[in-house]
C-alpha cells in the first residue's frame, strides 16, 4: 500500500513536513534586498559626491578676483549630514525586525525627502550670493549667479534614497536580518547549541581558577569506586 502523502513523498505530520519558507521565497528575498542595497549605496552616494562639487559661481561686477565658486556643503550644510543619517539608517535595518524595521523605513525615506526639498535649486542663486557675501565684503553689488547641474544630482540621490525607504516599509520585513543564519543553526536540532553552551561553561571555570583536568581525574576517580 502507499502511504496518503504520496510515493516517495513526505508522510503528512512528520518533522521534515515542517512549514518553512520556500527556496523561491528565500531566493527572491535575497535579490530584493540585494537590489535595495544598491539602491541605497547609488543615493547616498551620489548625494555625497554632489555635496562636494560645485554648484554655484557668483560673479560681481567690477569686482577682482574672478567668480565665487559655491560647492552644496555650502549652499545647503544640512546635505552630508542627512546622508550619513540616511547611511545609518540602511544599517540599522539589518539589525531590526517588523514594525522597527518599518520605523527605519520611515527615518530613511525622511532623510530622502528632505535632501531632494533642501537640494532643489529654487532658492540656489540666493542662498549662493549669501555664501559669497561671507566670503568677501561685496554686499549691495549686482552679482550674476551661474548654477550647474550638481544640484539635480543631490535631488536625484534624495528621490532613490526616499524611495528605498517606502520599499523598507513596504516588503522589508521579508528581507532577513543580521543574525538570521544564527537562528537557524541553534534552531537547527539543538546539538550545536548544547555544545556552545558546554564550551563556554568550560572557559568560565577555567577563569575562575579551577583545573579542568584536575577535576576531570576527580570525577573518573569517583566513578570508578
Amino acid at each position: 500500500m502507499t502511504s496518503p502523502g504520496g510515493a516517495g513523498g513526505p508522510a503528512a505530520g512528520t518533522p521534515g513536513a515542517a512549514a518553512s519558507p520556500p527556496a523561491p521565497r528565500r531566493s527572491s528575498a535575497r535579490r530584493s534586498l540585494t537590489a535595495w542595497l544598491v539602491g541605497c549605496a547609488a543615493g547616498a552616494g551620489l548625494v555625497l559626491l554632489a555635496g562636494g562639487r560645485e554648484w554655484a559661481a557668483v560673479n560681481y561686477e567690477g569686482a577682482t578676483g574672478g567668480p565665487i565658486a559655491v560647492d552644496g556643503g555650502d549652499a545647503v550644510p544640512a546635505l552630508t549630514p542627512l546622508a550619513l543619517a540616511a547611511l545609518a539608517a540602511v544599517l540599522a535595518v539589518f539589525a531590526t525586525r517588523g514594525p522597527w524595521r518599518r520605523l527605519v523605513g520611515v527615518v530613511l525615506a525622511g532623510c530622502g525627502a528632505g535632501i531632494a526639498a533642501l537640494a532643489w535649486p529654487s532658492r540656489l542663486s540666493a542662498r549662493a550670493v549669501e555664501v559669497a557675501e561671507t566670503t568677501r565684503s561685496l554686499s549691495g553689488q549686482a552679482a550674476h549667479v551661474t548654477t550647474s547641474a550638481w544640484p539635480w544630482a543631490a535631488v536625484a540621490g534624495g528621490v532613490l534614497l526616499a524611495a528605498c525607504g517606502v520599499a523598507a516599509v513596504l516588503v522589508g520585513g521579508a528581507w532577513p536580518g543580521m543574525s538570521g543564519k544564527y537562528e537557524r543553526r541553534s534552531g537547527a536540532g539543538g546539538r550545536k547549541t548544547s555544545r556552545v553552551s558546554g564550551d563556554r561553561a568550560l572557559w568560565d571555570a577555567i577563569d575562575e581558577g579551577a583545573d579542568p583536568t584536575v577535576d576531570s581525574d576527580d570525577h573518573s576517580g569517583n566513578d570508578s569506586k
